[in-house]
Formats: structure tokens, sequence, C-alpha cells
């Protein structure tokens, strides 16, 4: 049984909780308000983010022509988009002027890529790195950690697959709908020197001369030259044809197709995005070398491939005829003999099993192309270069050997 002093007791007990309590409830209403201020300037800061986000680097809604037919009748039309990047994205934002910058990046460049020439490769991509490029490097030897200690390695792109060709990695990983953000992409091999190469004051040259398929043009002094239109002309600031008398290949003025003009080498190209689009597409999947595909890149020129199709010579590259994917990553043999060096080199070089793959694969992407041609009966030709030949063959004794 309580006593009377016991209730007192209780009763200030009480008192005391109850005073603490009407104590607490200002503060507590701080809290909230504080909490509530932060989670509205946070949601409002991550609105203003997107909405900054999609104007700096818009995606196109699907339109009705570009929807697959009876593909994507599951999903809602306005939550589709037909185009990506290759960009970064942070898990987390630390500023809307990192965001900024991710997003500012227009052309990219696609390199593979492979340990013995990463002192190659740092040069160039130091060189695109200043004008902003993104950058992808396919790794065909597998090797990716021995490259984290380059300072822009971890703002670059890395796909790996084991010996495979850049032709591959490009069908694969350089989709249209992907690079569409892009306006120009460079698909490079690793072994050209860009000791003279601005990748901005090309692109000027390139813009200004409206070319939608160009790449620079090879110094005198490269290794394998395969053909003359590739060389650079030290009075030029570009050119779109060559003239070429004696050899096998000869150009005169009549000479409308490739190699003389319209034509541009598989090392080093650089495709406009729409220039892309088509290129992509003639890639063949199961042909990853990519010979006899430099003759017809010209249909993928958006027009006149004479016109449209250059070789900057104010920006010109070194080529180093390393081989690297199936080779050693050394000199060629042809360039030691040249430099007075031994091969120093011993055990099985895949070079020429490589060399029959590539001759084969040449035989196959014709057969396709004349079959294609044929097949189409929709599709018109815009070189009929045979009825061209007809006509002026009795106004010069030289032709272009190439069909």
């Amino acid at each position: 049984m309580k006593t009377f002093t016991d209730k007192r007791r209780n009763a200030s007990s009480d008192g005391g909780n109850s005073g603490f309590k009407m104590k607490q409830l200002p503060f507590m209403g701080v809290i909230c308000s504080v909490t509530l201020y932060i989670v509205y300037r946070t949601t409002n800061y991550q609105y203003y983010e997107t909405q900054m986000e999609t104007k700096l680097h818009p995606f196109d809604s699907v339109e009705d022509n570009e929807l697959p037919s009876g593909k994507l009748k599951d999903l809602p039309r306005g939550i589709m988009h037909t185009r990506s990047d290759l960009e970064l994205r942070h898990q987390w934002r630390k500023s809307l002027r990192s965001a900024v910058k991710v997003n500012t990046n227009k052309n990219l460049l696609a390199m593979p890529v492979g340990i013995k020439q990463k002192e190659h490769v740092d040069d160039v991509v130091k060189k695109f790195r200043t004008e902003n490029f993104t950058i992808v490097l396919f790794h065909y030897d597998g090797k990716v950690d021995g490259w984290w200690d380059l300072d822009w390695c971890d703002k670059a792109i890395h796909i790996v697959a084991h010996n495979q060709t850049k032709w591959w990695f490009a069908k694969r990983f350089l989709h249209p709908d992907i690079v569409s953000t892009y306006d120009y992409i460079f698909l490079w091999d690793e072994d050209l020197g860009v000791e003279h190469f601005n990748p901005g004051r090309y692109l000027e040259i390139v813009k200004s001369e409206g070319l939608e398929i160009s790449q620079p043009a090879l110094d005198p002094n490269s290794t394998e030259i395969h053909h003359r239109i590739t060389i650079r002309s030290r009075m030029k600031k570009f050119h779109r044809r060559v003239y070429e008398l004696r050899g096998k290949t000869r150009c005169s003025n009549i000479s409308e197709g490739p190699p003389c003009s319209g034509f541009v080498e598989g090392m080093a190209p650089v495709f406009s995005r729409a220039a892309w689009r088509c290129a992509w597409h003639l890639i063949q999947n199961d042909l990853v070398h990519g010979w006899g595909m430099d003759m017809k890149l010209g249909y993928c020129a958006q027009g006149d491939r004479t016109k449209n199709v250059g070789v900057i010579d104010r920006e010109y590259i070194v080529h180093k005829g390393i081989q690297t994917l199936g080779g050693t990553g050394e000199l060629t043999k042809k360039t030691k003999k040249k430099r007075g060096t031994s091969s120093g080199s011993s055990g099985l070089d895949t070079r020429a099993e490589i060399r029959r793959q590539s001759t084969w694969e040449l035989k196959i992407f014709k057969e396709r192309w004349n079959q294609a041609v044929t097949q189409d009966k929709d599709w018109i030709d815009p070189f009929p270069r045979q009825q061209r030949r007809r006509k002026h063959k009795r106004q010069s004794k030289f032709v272009d050997l190439y069909d």
C-alpha cells in the first residue's frame, strides 16, 4: 500500500518528465524543420542537375519510324531513347561543374592496344585528352593492370577481349546508336607517331572542307606505306586525289575511285557521325581483318566521294610499322632491315597465317559485295565507273585498275 509520501514522490517525478518532454518539443521541431529543408534542397538540386544534364547531353525520344516493328509494344513510347554514349557516370555527384565537364566530350578516339605499345599509346592519348576526347581502348592482350600508372587511365573506357582485331571490337562496341552523340569517331591503330599532329587543328580542316571521311597524311619516312594517296604533300593543307604514272596502280586525271581518289586507308580513318553509321554496317561480323573494306568506304561519304573524302597534309602522322596482334609487338623485318638491325626473334610468328586469313577474307568480302549488288534490284550504284571508263578510255592510256 502506497503512502502519501510515495504519492508525492511519484507525482513530482511525473511532473518532471512532463516538463522535460515539453522542453524537447521545440528542439525536435527545429530538427524536423532542418531535415525537411535539407531534403527539399537535395531534391531541388538533383532536379536542377538532371535538367542541366538533359540540356547539355540530350537524348532523342524514339520516333514512330524508329521503333522495331512489333518488338517494343510492352513499353510506353516516351520511356524509350535511341541514343546513348560511352561517358563514364558518377555513382554520386560532387558538383554540377563535374557533370558539365563529363558531357562536353564531342569526339571519340578508339584504339586497339597492347602493353608493349604502352609508350606509343600514351603519346597519342595525351594529344587527344587535351582536346577533351572520349578515349576507348580495346585491349587485345588482356593486360589492363599494366596501364593504371598513367594519369589518364581511369578516365578511359577499357574493353578486353584476347586476340581480337580493331574491326571486331568496333563492330561490337561502337554501334552507331551508342556513339551517335559524338561528332567524329577516330578509329586508329596503336603504332602511330603523333609528334606533328594536333586533333583540334585537324578537325578544323575537316569541318571547313566538309570531309565526311578522312585520315591524316603519312610522313614519307613512315614504314609500310601501301597507297601513294596517303603520303603527305608538303605544299598542301589537304588533298583528295593523287596522280601516279608508275607502278601497278596508275592514277590519271580520269581516275575517280580508290585508291586514286575518294580513299583513306584502314590504319587511321576518321568518320563523321553519319559516315560511321554507314561504315559500321559495312563491317562484316565474321571478317575481322577488314581487308577490302577501305575500297568501299567511299560509299559512306554521304555524297560524292571525290569531294567528301580526303587526306589532311597539315596535320600528319608517322606509321611506325610495328607488328602487334599476331606478331611480336616489335618492328617488322622490313623495318629492321631498313634500320640496320637484326630480327633477334625466335619462335613461331603467326603473321604468315594472319596474312593468309586476311587474303581469304578479302576474297569473301568481294564476293559478298558483288552478290549483294546483284540481289538488290533497287540499289543504284552512285559511282558507275565502268561507263565512265569506256567513255574516257580512248582519251587516256591510264585506267583505274581497282574494281
